[in-house]
């Protein structure tokens, strides 16, 4: 985490001396560090959208990737300017602590339940993840979970907690890697045929390249909604807030931001990997 920090201070240093900033006061505000949840960067929606955003404002973006709770933690150093996390719990005792300014819907997904061709646990076509979870359990079907805090971890663990079960023993794993991010999990899960929760996205980029397949889907409890958290810049001064500011207005306006995450993904795949979700796109009744 420490290589992270340095390389941040080394690319702030740069943006200064080398003169990113093209107009405006200063060139700090033409550059700005995002920590984002990794299935996004992973998508490749993040670059997308700091590439679209720098080609119309001229301010640079830059992310580091990490599980929702390291991305937070990473925050709460004053480390970065905004955030991109998808954990409805933990954004809110982030912010409640000071650490943001406040959560702003950006996008959403879904996260769907994959398992193995021949589905031993029998839960293919289930209306409800959490009946899924409990017939897996109840037959003790390989599991692999990110077991990191990561947004998908957090997600996993409501579900369990709905089903009113504590997944352990053998057949339920916490991969020691799991905080490498979504792909890696999917692929490891695949290596084990076992069954895992993953964001729709990360299975849609990488189905061609494994067996497992989607058993459990299109439940309400499977939403997986990203928000948009501004680091408070009363707590940490130093804080880009205005870069932030303009990109969170960019990110969230419907003829902007919110057209570039609509369309992401449905040429190459035949389907959109997020939907706009910003209380903008909502009042202005885009679709």
């Amino acid at each position: 985490m420490r290589k992270i920090f340095s390389l941040f201070c080394l690319l702030s240093i740069s943006c200064a001396v080398s003169g990113c900033a093209t107009t405006g006061p200063s060139p700090a505000e033409k550059f700005l560090l995002l920590s984002s949840t990794i299935g996004p960067i992973d998508a490749g929606i993040v670059g997308e959208l700091e590439s679209r955003f720098e080609k119309d404002t001229g301010i640079r973006v830059r992310h580091v990737g990490a599980g929702t709770g390291a991305a937070l933690d990473i925050a709460k150093q004053g480390s970065v300017d905004l955030v991109l996390v998808h954990a409805k719990s933990l954004e809110e005792k982030f912010v409640q602590e000071g650490y943001g300014t406040a959560r702003i819907p950006l996008m959403y997904n879904d996260f769907v339940i994959v398992g193995p061709a021949d589905d031993p646990a029998g839960i293919k076509g289930k209306a409800k993840a959490v009946d899924a979870l409990k017939e897996i359990s109840a037959k003790a079907a390989p599991f692999i979970s990110r077991g990191d805090k990561s947004g998908t971890h957090v997600a996993e663990m409501e579900l369990w907690g709905k089903a009113g079960l504590k997944p352990e023993g053998s057949w339920y794993t916490v991969w020691e890697k799991g905080s490498t991010g979504n792909a890696p999990t999917l692929k490891f899960a695949d290596e084990k045929n076992s069954y895992t929760v993953i964001d729709r996205a990360t299975y849609l980029t990488i189905k061609k390249d494994i067996k497992l397949q989607v058993l459990v889907e299109n439940d309400e409890a499977l939403l997986n909604f990203i928000s948009l958290i501004p680091v408070n810049p009363a707590k940490f001064p130093t804080v880009h807030a205005k870069a932030a500011d303009a990109f969170v207005s960019w990110l969230t306006d419907p003829a902007l931001g919110q057209l570039v995450i609509r369309d992401f993904g449905k040429e190459k795949y035949g389907s959109p990997l997020f939907f706009p979700n910003s209380e903008q796109w909502k009042k202005a009744g885009a679709n």
